[in-house]
C-alpha cells in the first residue's frame, strides 16, 4: 500500500446514454451534479483528502477516449479500459441500496472480493 494515496480522486466512465446516466446518478444513487459540459458531466462522490472532492465523470461514448502521449492531436479510442467503478457503503446499508437500484430497473450483480476487505 502506498501511504501517499489517501482516496479516490476521480473515476471517468464512458456512457452510451449520458442523460439517462445523469438521472440515475442523481436520482437513484444520490450524487450531486457539480459540473457539466457538452457530452460530459461530473458528479461529487464525497469530500476527498486535502480539499479535493472525489469525482465521478461521465463522458458520452462518442467522445474520443484517449490521446497518444507523443502526439496529443492523435486520438486512439481503443485505449480506454475503465468499465466500472465502485462506491463504498456500510454493509448495514447494502440491502436497502440494492433494493433502490432494483426498483429503478437496474440489474444488481454482486461479488465479494476478500482481497480488498
Amino acid at each position: 500500500m502506498n501511504p501517499a494515496i489517501k482516496g479516490l480522486g476521480e473515476a471517468v466512465l464512458r456512457v452510451r446514454d449520458l442523460d439517462n446516466m445523469k438521472g440515475s446518478y442523481t436520482n437513484v444513487i444520490g450524487l450531486e451534479l457539480i459540473k457539466e459540459f457538452p457530452k460530459v458531466a461530473f458528479f461529487k462522490i464525497t469530500e476527498g483528502y486535502g480539499g479535493h472532492t472525489q469525482v465521478l465523470g461521465s463522458f458520452a461514448h462518442e467522445l474520443p477516449s484517449a490521446f497518444s502521449k507523443d502526439n496529443l492531436s492523435f486520438i486512439e479510442p481503443t485505449c480506454s479500459s475503465l468499465h466500472h467503478f465502485a462506491l463504498e457503503i456500510s454493509s448495514d446499508d447494502y440491502l436497502v441500496e440494492k433494493s433502490l437500484l432494483e426498483k429503478a430497473g437496474c440489474e444488481v450483480v454482486t461479488a465479494e472480493h476478500e482481497w480488498c476487505h
